[in-house]
């Protein structure tokens, strides 16, 4: 499996500094990685150092807690947009899924997938698996496909746990198959992204990737 070019090379704490980040798009293009994702402060540093490269630019909006206006999350998108991103990875209003504004939240998807798509760029929707039931992962599925979103990504990375095999699985089997699915949050092994593949996860988003796929190289690995 190429797993390279399945990953997400991620960094989004909150300390993370610019020359971490210019360290992260050389890591992307050395290895072959699917995309950078860099916090929206970095946006147009990292598209600058991956011009020229076939790595895109991803970025967060309304990020990690997914509860901002959607005016907000909207204008976030703009600004990303305007800098260089071409992947956004959008989280889902939680507390108004759960407080039954499916409506509004279909709005919200929608509004922000015309924007990405007018500018040739991907939306994934960060559902936060580890606050849902498993019928309310449905729903959100659901309302990610009404909103006519690209991916449904399972997690921030700041909840209680990441994307697991059965989120994935039941993801998988409410989802079309044209909707793709991004696992992330906690992917520490090879094993565990490939078992994350294997339950049917088009992406990973993994601050790990080299370590990852250095295991494909390091002999004592089975």
């Amino acid at each position: 499996m190429n797993l390279a070019a399945r990953l997400d090379h991620t960094l989004l704490r909150p300390d993370c500094t610019e020359a971490e980040i210019i360290q992260l798009c050389e890591e992307a293009v050395a290895h072959g990685f699917a995309s950078v994702c860099v916090p929206p402060c970095y946006v147009a540093l990292a598209a600058a150092k991956l011009e020229g490269t076939p790595v895109p630019v991803g970025t967060v909006i309304g990020f990690p807690l997914g509860y901002a206006a959607s005016s907000v999350k909207f204008k976030e998108a703009e600004v990303a947009l305007y800098d260089g991103a071409h992947e956004l990875d959008m989280v889902m209003n939680i507390s108004a899924l759960k407080s039954g504004k499916t409506a509004a939240i279909q709005d919200e998807i929608l509004d922000l997938a015309d924007l990405c798509h007018v500018h040739q760029a991907l939306l994934k929707v960060i559902i936060e698996t580890a606050l849902l039931t498993d019928e309310e992962i449905e729903l959100a599925c659901q309302l990610c496909v009404a909103g006519e979103a690209d991916f449904v990504k399972t997690s921030t990375g700041f909840a209680s746990r990441g994307a697991s095999v059965a989120d994935i699985e039941l993801m998988r089997r409410v989802l079309p198959e044209t909707m793709r699915i991004k696992a992330s949050g906690g992917i520490r092994t090879r094993a565990a992204a490939e078992a994350l593949v294997a339950a049917g996860a088009d992406r990973l988003g993994s601050s790990n990737s080299v370590a990852l796929i250095a295991e494909d190289h390091d002999p004592t690995v089975a």
